[in-house]
């Protein structure tokens, strides 16, 4: 079955990545959305507290983990979403992930360096204005990219903020 879905994940990523365009650029950048993959990287506070310091307010930051499989003894307290959760048709079961996605932010980071259906799925899905990520993944996704590895957090957003400074978007 797993691989019944796959080949369905596949099938509708290359189709929206074929009509995909990416839209202007914001004015400013207000409010971020962080699609994490928390395979490779946890540390979710590490992230907000960069943001925080390049002058985001907590307030305007909200995360979507991607998690392999959810324990039934874990508590998570934030959006999350598991390969459960995306029927094979690439639609999002979960009401929080769905709100995630079709909420406008300013900048969309997509926190994962490495290709995975469940995850580009949600970048590409997502309405927001902006979006930046790795140079190791699909290279349609983003507006830009930042060449290094997802353990490097403090790195990946320095280089992010530089560019958006540049660019006059904070």
């Amino acid at each position: 079955m797993k691989f019944i879905k796959n080949f369905g994940l596949k099938k509708t990523i290359k189709k929206l990545l074929a009509k995909y365009q990416p839209g202007p650029m914001p004015d400013a950048v207000n409010t971020v959305g962080v699609v994490i993959d928390e395979r490779y990287f946890n540390d979710r506070n590490a992230i907000v507290k960069e943001l925080v310091k390049h002058g985001i307010a907590e307030k305007n930051i909200e995360l979507l983990s991607y998690r392999e499989r959810l324990n039934a003894k874990e508590t998570v307290d934030c959006c999350y979403y598991t390969y459960k959760d995306i029927d094979a048709d690439g639609n999002f079961k979960k009401d929080d992930v769905a709100a995630f996605i079709n909420k406008p932010f300013d900048m969309l980071v997509s926190y994962y360096d490495t290709d995975s259906f469940p995850l580009m799925l949600a970048t590409l899905k997502s309405n927001a204005k902006f979006k930046a990520g790795f140079s190791s993944t699909d290279s349609r996704l983003h507006h830009f990219m930042v060449n290094t590895t997802a353990e490097k957090h403090k790195e990946f957003l320095a280089e992010l903020f530089k560019y958006l400074k540049i660019l006059n978007k904070i």
